[in-house]
């Protein structure tokens, strides 16, 4: 049996990535450019795509999904904010079907990656209520309930953008302080793996650093626990491939906070920094 194809992108913080897949989850091809930031216009991301598509399908037949983050309003096509890359109420769908010439679905990176997660990857043994965390250039969570996302008209599981009230960084948002990119700049080091290396390496000061990521990543998947019920959250982005010196001292962290709650289990993911892409794929499927 022929194989059924469609393209999925995630155009992330620093990165846009482009797989082609199959209903599998199997990739047969992929892209990846850099993200032109600030975009406000988005014209700097519509052309990347365009310059993606030619690259990856020619003929122009393929269906085509493309997920986007910050708060996104799927119904509408609209990427309503995005702190990183410098949108409001950006009608993004629209403006990629103009230059396209097809339907394109459209969506969050965050829920289109619990998608993929619960589809092909760490979450595909798991009903009831599933999180996705990824904890890359930024922090969001997806909440997956018997399958389906908890949208919020959008709103939902934007805890990255939390400001943490009180201590040494009271005012920062969660992301700021937390996300890998977050982590590496207060540590001063080229990203989250050196960080993680100079604390394997005994480094005191990267130490500190990596204790303070897990503080407040704890504290901001408590609160997303103790509201959602989540029974499993899946972690992923960079900061997940620290392995146990992430996994052990945060559920240490969740055990303290959450008292007499459930803690969650927590679960690396599976797909890698392709989850969103492949998520976006199935995405695509819907709009043939």
């Amino acid at each position: 049996m022929t194989a059924t194809l469609a393209i999925g992108i995630d155009v992330g913080g620093t990165t846009v990535k482009a797989v082609v897949a199959d209903e599998t989850g199997t990739v047969h091809a992929e892209s990846r450019r850099p993200t032109v930031t600030p975009d406000p216009t988005g014209a700097g991301v519509v052309d990347t795509i365009a310059r993606m598509l030619a690259e990856l399908d020619e003929a122009a037949r393929l269906p085509v999904g493309v997920v986007v983050p910050g708060i996104v309003d799927e119904v509408h096509g609209h990427a309503v904010q995005s702190a990183n890359l410098g949108w409001c109420d950006l009608p993004l769908a629209a403006l990629l079907e103009a230059r396209l010439g097809r339907p394109v679905g459209f969506g969050h990176d965050v829920r289109a990656g619990a998608l993929a997660e619960a589809r092909w990857g760490a979450a595909s043994d798991l009903s009831d209520v599933v999180a996705f965390v990824p904890v890359g250039t930024g922090i969001a969570a997806a909440v997956l309930v018997d399958g389906h996302p908890l949208v919020g008209g959008g709103w939902a599981g934007e805890i990255g953008q939390l400001r943490i009230a009180s201590g040494p960084f009271a005012g920062m948002r969660v992301e700021e302080v937390a996300s890998a990119s977050g982590t590496a700049r207060r540590a001063g080091s080229p990203d989250a793996k050196s960080v993680l290396s100079n604390v394997r390496d005994g480094d005191p000061a990267a130490r500190k650093v990596w204790l303070e990521t897990i503080d407040v990543l704890a504290d901001a998947l408590a609160g997303l626990t103790a509201g959602t019920g989540a029974a499993t959250i899946i972690v992923g982005g960079g900061l997940a491939l620290a392995g146990s010196e992430l996994f052990e001292p945060l559920e240490r962290a969740l055990d303290a906070r959450l008292g007499m709650l459930r803690r969650p289990a927590l679960r690396p993911a599976r797909l890698g920094d392709r989850a969103a892409a492949l998520g976006a794929a199935l995405l695509a499927r819907g709009t043939t």
